[in-house]
């Protein structure tokens, strides 16, 4: 007997019932970054393998671990997207929309893909929505990129349970010297290293600062601090963002040990993380990178954004129960027709009801069945109301409508007069 086909581990299936929350959390995000002056950009799933090496960096666990890479038929090595950021700076520099200073604010949405370990919240297909701004060198960008996040929180009924985490990392020469300071006291304890951070302190030692584990942690408490190495460029910058996030009365913490796991970033660095998702904690991060345009064969350009995770964003609201109520509803209105006269009729006036009330969910019972079996499809939909259409509403060129959801009684319209009156019962139950 042949195997059963499954999905891969860690890519799942979004079924239909999980779908609308998802368009919710969407459309709320894609209507934010509208009224915020953002325009959003596509790029492929798939990309050289060389831009990740170049961008995110060959000894960073992304790209030693966790990439998904393959060969095609001209033997060029193609990667699947691990994160957002590098092709959409790819794009930048190929259509030369960072040249002579010109200001980009764009968003981007879509899927990524890693080779790790799945657990709730982490996937090896997940899916993100990111923000890139280019040439704006100054901290009130940084500063939008956290508003406009602390206002999608409120919206959506999470503020409460996020926290935003500040640091800064300064320019990549401040960061040089801080790293030979740090590999310097690591070293001379080498043996008290667990050992992920034994490897870590030839590759990126600058991770060993987020490591997980308690020993390492507790070593790195009389360990140089990255602040203590900040050039005044940075310090200035940094200084500025956080005067900016007090006069919006944002709150923050500022976390020293934060690096982020990319090797791009510079100055900002930020993260909001929630205590509510368990490990999972991070649900958006990002900060600048004002030398990877350049690193990647452009001009020189400052930019800054970040990427929040969509699977962990739609566990944290389901998780503490604020999911809309009306996403239950698949449909406002049932049509239910007895008979193909009716039947016919009802198609009718159905597509009559859709060209009045643009925005309406409509569904018209297909295949026929008694009073009770369309009934029954009826409340299953979730919708507010059922229009009722026999031989003798026929006759009369009228339609029966019924409430589901309270005890109000039944009414008898005109077809005329059905899409105002149809307007008016639904702008009350919503």
């Amino acid at each position: 007997m042949s195997k059963t086909l499954q999905a891969i581990r860690g890519m799942n299936d979004l079924l239909p019932e999980q779908t609308p929350l998802w368009r919710y959390f969407e459309g709320q995000v894609a209507r934010l970054l509208d009224g915020y002056g953002y325009r959003q950009i596509r790029t492929p799933i798939v990309e050289f393998t060389e831009l990740f090496k170049r961008s995110i960096g060959e000894v960073t666990d992304i790209v030693e671990k966790e990439m998904y890479t393959f060969e095609d038929r001209n033997g060029d090595s193609l990667t699947l997207r691990p994160e957002g950021t590098a092709a959409t700076v790819r794009a930048m520099i190929e259509h030369g929309l960072t040249g002579g200073g010109q200001p980009q604010k764009l968003w981007y949405i879509g899927p990524m893909f890693r080779h790790e370990r799945p657990q709730k919240g982490r996937y090896r297909q997940f899916h993100q929505i990111g923000v890139e701004l280019f040439n704006f060198t100054g901290p009130d960008v940084d500063a939008e990129l956290i508003a406009l996040t602390w206002r999608l929180w409120q919206q959506l009924g999470l503020a409460e349970s996020v926290t935003l985490e500040l640091n800064s990392l300064g320019t990549a020469q401040s960061r040089a010297r801080y790293r030979d300071a740090l590999v310097a006291y690591l070293s001379e304890r080498l043996d008290q290293l667990d050992e992920d951070s034994q490897r870590r302190l030839k590759s990126n030692p600058l991770r060993i600062l987020d490591s997980k584990n308690a020993q390492t942690q507790a070593l790195l408490v009389d360990a140089p601090r990255l602040e203590d190495y900040l050039d005044e460029e940075s310090r200035a910058h940094f200084a500025g963002l956080q005067a900016r996030l007090q006069a919006l009365d944002i709150p923050y913490t500022l976390n020293p040990r934060l690096v982020r796991g990319l090797d791009y970033y510079s100055k900002t660095v930020f993260e909001w993380v929630t205590d509510q998702l368990g490990a999972q904690g991070t649900v958006c991060a990002g900060g600048r990178y004002d030398a990877l345009v350049e690193q990647m064969g452009g001009k020189q350009t400052p930019a800054v954004g970040f990427a929040m995770g969509i699977e962990r964003l739609v566990l944290l609201l389901e998780t503490l129960g604020k999911v809309p109520d009306e996403l239950a509803r698949q449909v406002d209105v049932y049509f239910c027709a007895f008979g193909e006269a009716a039947e016919l009729a009802a198609l009718q006036l159905s597509e009559r009801l859709r060209d009045a009330l643009p925005g309406l969910r409509l569904a018209v019972n297909a295949g026929g069945g008694s009073f009770k079996s369309q009934f029954k499809k009826a409340d299953k939909s979730g919708a507010h109301f059922a229009l009722i259409l026999g031989d003798e509403e026929l006759a009369a060129r009228q339609v029966a409508l019924k409430p589901l959801r309270d005890d109000s009684e039944q009414q008898t319209i005109g077809w005329e007069a059905l899409p105002e009156h149809l307007a008016a019962c639904l702008a009350q139950v919503k």
